[in-house]
C-alpha cells in the first residue's frame, strides 16, 4: 500500500526511459527489439514517484527547441535583462556615433574650394602653342600642353578672350559672343579642350568682357539702323556739327585717349565708347541688354566652363545727365584735354546700380553651382589703382555675394621695388579686405611688362617666392615660371594688330618658349604672329626642367610646398619686418608648432637679426627652400640672417609661441578661412 501523495507506476523494463531534460535520444529507436524474442520479461514493478518533484524538474535550452519552449526561456529574468542591456548599449553607441559625426562636421572648417586650393595659370591663347603651323596659338595647342600645367602642380587654367573678333584690341571686342574666332579653332575644338581639362582633374576659367562689343557685332549693325529692340542697345546721343567737324555731347575721354564719342554716318548720331572707337559700349540701362549678357553666361557655363572673369565691369554704367567730368588740373583749358588721366572719371565709372548688375551675374552663376562639386567661380578684373575701397566692393557683403574675389594687381603696380613697398602693397589688400573673404595675388598679366623686364631678371625668383607663399590664390601669367622677358618693342608694330593703342601691350605677349628649337617650339610653321624672344635657347621649359637650380625647378618646389603644408594654404600671415631691402613674414597655423618664415630681399645685400625682432624665436632655423637651391637644408642662426640682392629664403622652425599670439604683432596678422590643427586627432577644427 502506497501513501496518498504517491502513485504506483508500472514501467516496462525495456520501455522505461529516463527523460533527461527533454534531450532527445536518437538511438532510442535503434535499440528497440522484438519483445517476443525475449525469454523472460518482468511484467511490472512498483515505484514511488513524487509528483511535486516531477513538476519542479528544471528544463534546459537545447538546439532546435520549439517556439513554446523558447518563449519559456526568453521570459526568464537572466535572459531578458541581458537582452535589454545589449539593446540599450547598441542604441547608445549609435547615438554617440551620430553625435560625434555631427560634432566633427560642425567643428570642421569649410574645405578650400578648387579656386582657393590651387594657383591659377593664365594663358594668352594666341601665344601659348600653335598646333596648325599658321603662327598663331590656338585651343588645340593648349590641349597639347596640358601636361605642363599638371607638371607645375597647378589645377586651374585661365584662358583669356577667344571670342570671334576683328582682333582690334587683341580679341576683347567681341563680334559674336557665341562663337570661337577661327584663328583659335572651332567650337568642337573648345569642347574637346574642356573635356581634356576635366579628364585631367583641372578646372577652367574664361574671360567675358560685357562692357562693349565690336562695331562688327550684329547688335551694333541693327542698332545703327534703328531696328526694333536693338535701337537702344548702345549709347547714342545727338552731336553738334560745325565747320565740318563734330562737337561731342561732353568732354568725356576714352581710355585710349581723345573723345569717347564717335559720329556714325548711318544713324547720324554719336555713339559712346570707353575704349577704341571700334568698341562701342553697350547700354546696360536697357534691361534687354542685361538679359543678353545673362544668356551668354548661361551658354558658356552650359558648355562646362568652371568660372568666368568679368573684365572692365566698372565701366558698365555712365551717368544719365552727361555732365562734363571735372579736370584734374582746374586751370587746364578744356579743349586741350585729350588724355584719360587728365579727368576725374566721376560720371563714367562705378555708377549707382553697377553692383546690382554684378549681383545679377552672380545669381545666374549660382544657378549652375547647385550640382555638388561644380561650384562656378566668379572673378572681376578691374584695376582700381587709386581706390582700394571701390575694389573691395566687388567682394559683395556678408549677405549678398558678388565676386569670389576681384583680381589683385597691387604687386604689379609697385613702382619702386623695395622691401617696404612690397610689404605696403600686401598690407593694403589684407587690411582692406572684408572679413571672411579670400585674397589673391598676381605678379604678371597680359597688360603689364613681365617681371624680368619690369623689375629685373635678378628678382624673378624672389617674386615667384612671394607670390606662392602669401595667403590666398596666386595667379601666374604664362612664361613667368621660366622667367620670360618682354620682346624688344622695335620688333612690334601696328601691323600685328592693326590698332595703335594696344601695340604697347604686345611685348609681354610673345610666344611661349618651350624648347631651344626654331621658334622656341611654339610653332612648326615658318614664323609666329609675334617674334620669339632672342633668349629662347637658354630660357625655355625643356632646358630648365633639367636644371635643379632653374627658375622652373624653384617654381615647382614652391607650388608643392604650398599644396602640401597646411600653414601655407590656409594659415595665418604675420608681417614681421620690412625695410628698404627685405620683407619678412611668417605663415603659421593654430595648434601646429611648425612655422614658416619668409625672408625676401627686394633691394641690396642685407643682414638682419630676427631674434631681436621676434620674441621667443628659436636661435636656429632650417632653410626649407632658397632661391639659391644649394642652400636648402642648411641651418642658419636667426640672429644673423644674410640675404643677397634678389635672394629669398623659406625658413622652417618649431615653436610653442606663434607670432600671431604675440601682443607686439597685433594688427599685423591676417587670416582667411581660419582653422586650427588637433595633433591628437590629426584633423582641423574651427573653434580655436
Amino acid at each position: 500500500e502506497v501513501e496518498a501523495r504517491s502513485l504506483p507506476m508500472e514501467l516496462s523494463e525495456k520501455g522505461g526511459v529516463e527523460n533527461n531534460g527533454f534531450v532527445q535520444n536518437e538511438a532510442f529507436e535503434d535499440k528497440e527489439t522484438d519483445t517476443s524474442s525475449q525469454e523472460e520479461v518482468p511484467k511490472t514493478c512498483s515505484v514511488d514517484v513524487d509528483l511535486v518533484a516531477v513538476e519542479e524538474t528544471v528544463l534546459k535550452p537545447y538546439a532546435g527547441m520549439p517556439k513554446e519552449v523558447l518563449l519559456q526561456f526568453s521570459s526568464q529574468a537572466r535572459y531578458r535583462i541581458t537582452r535589454e542591456i545589449l539593446f540599450w548599449l547598441i542604441i547608445a553607441g549609435a547615438v554617440a556615433l551620430v553625435c560625434a559625426t555631427i560634432s566633427i562636421i560642425a567643428l570642421s572648417p569649410k574645405c578650400l574650394d578648387w579656386w582657393q586650393a590651387s594657383p591659377i595659370y593664365q594663358i594668352y591663347p594666341r601665344s601659348f602653342k600653335d598646333s596648325d603651323m599658321d603662327g598663331n596659338g590656338d585651343l588645340k595647342g593648349i590641349q597639347e600642353k596640358l601636361d605642363h600645367i599638371t607638371y607645375l602642380n597647378i589645377k586651374t587654367v585661365w584662358i583669356t578672350s577667344f571670342f570671334k573678333s576683328p582682333l582690334k584690341d587683341l580679341g576683347y571686342g567681341a563680334e559674336d559672343f557665341y562663337d570661337i574666332d577661327p584663328i583659335f579653332g572651332s567650337m568642337r575644338d573648345f569642347e574637346n579642350l574642356i573635356a581634356a581639362i576635366h579628364d585631367k582633374g583641372l578646372k577652367v576659367i574664361m574671360d567675358l568682357i560685357p562692357n562693349h562689343t565690336s562695331d562688327k557685332h550684329r547688335w551694333f549693325q541693327l542698332s545703327r539702323n534703328r531696328t526694333g529692340k536693338y535701337t537702344d542697345y548702345y549709347i547714342w546721343q545727338n552731336c553738334t556739327q560745325a565747320a565740318g567737324s563734330v562737337i561731342p555731347p561732353n568732354n568725356w575721354v576714352s581710355v585710349f585717349g581723345n573723345s569717347s564719342w564717335q559720329f556714325d554716318d548711318v544713324r547720324k548720331q554719336c555713339y559712346f565708347h570707353q575704349f577704341g572707337k571700334e568698341q562701342p559700349d553697350l547700354n546696360f540701362r536697357n534691361l534687354a541688354v542685361q538679359q543678353e549678357i545673362q544668356d551668354i553666361i548661361k551658354f558658356w557655363l552650359g558648355k562646362g566652363v568652371d568660372g568666368l572673369s568679368f573684365g572692365t565691369v566698372k565701366f558698365l554704367l555712365e551717368a544719365k545727365h552727361l555732365r562734363d567730368e571735372p579736370p584734374v588740373n582746374k586751370s587746364q583749358n578744356g579743349e586741350s584735354i585729350t588724355a584719360y588721366s587728365q579727368l576725374y572719371h566721376d560720371y563714367t565709372t562705378t555708377q549707382v546700380g553697377l553692383h546690382d548688375i554684378i549681383r545679377s551675374f552672380r545669381h545666374t552663376m549660382s544657378q549652375f553651382s547647385r550640382e555638388p562639386g561644380r561650384y562656378r567661380f566668379m572673378g572681376t578684373d578691374d584695376n582700381e589703382k587709386e581706390d582700394i575701397e571701390a575694389t573691395m566692393m566687388y567682394y559683395g557683403t556678408n549677405f549678398i555675394q558678388e565676386a569670389d574675389f576681384p583680381f589683385n594687381f597691387n604687386l604689379i603696380n609697385v613702382k619702386n621695388l623695395l622691401g617696404s613697398s612690397v610689404s605696403e602693397a600686401v598690407d593694403l589688400w589684407m587690411k582692406n579686405m572684408p572679413a571672411g573673404k579670400w585674397p589673391n595675388w598676381a605678379v604678371g598679366s597680359p597688360n603689364a611688362a613681365r617681371i624680368s623686364t619690369r623689375v629685373g631678371k635678378e628678382y624673378v625668383n624672389v617674386m615667384n617666392m612671394l607670390l606662392l607663399t602669401l595667403p590666398g590664390t596666386p595667379v601666374t601669367y604664362y612664361g613667368e615660371e621660366i622667367g620670360m622677358e618682354n620682346i624688344a618693342s622695335e620688333n612690334v608694330s601696328e601691323e600685328h594688330v592693326n590698332s595703335g593703342p594696344v601695340v604697347a601691350t604686345l611685348p609681354e605677349k610673345s610666344p611661349m618658349q618651350w624648347d631651344g628649337e626654331v621658334n622656341a617650339g611654339f610653332t612648326e610653321g615658318n614664323s609666329s604672329w609675334l617674334p620669339v624672344n632672342s633668349n629662347y635657347q637658354s630660357v625655355n621649359v625643356e632646358i630648365q626642367s633639367t636644371w635643379s637650380n632653374s627658375t622652373l625647378s624653384l617654381y615647382r618646389a614652391l607650388t608643392l610646398l604650398r599644396n602640401n603644408e597646411l600653414p601655407m594654404n590656409r594659415g595665418w600671415m604675420c608681417h614681421v619686418w620690412s625695410d628698404s631691402d627685405v620683407f619678412v613674414y611668417v605663415r603659421e597655423l593654430d595648434g601646429l608648432d611648425r612655422v614658416f618664415m619668409m625672408v625676401l630681399n627686394f633691394g641690396q645685400e642685407s643682414t638682419i637679426d630676427l631674434k631681436a625682432i621676434v620674441p621667443n624665436l628659436p636661435s636656429e632655423a632650417v632653410i626649407r627652400l632658397s632661391t639659391h637651391f644649394s642652400n636648402a637644408g642648411e641651418v642658419v642662426n636667426t640672429k644673423l640672417i644674410k640675404t643677397e640682392m634678389g635672394e629669398g629664403l623659406v625658413l622652417e622652425y618649431k615653436t610653442a609661441k606663434p607670432v600671431h599670439t604675440m601682443e607686439a604683432f597685433q594688427g599685423k596678422c591676417f587670416v582667411a578661412e581660419k582653422a586650427c590643427y588637433s595633433k591628437a586627432l590629426d584633423l582641423l577644427y574651427v573653434n580655436c
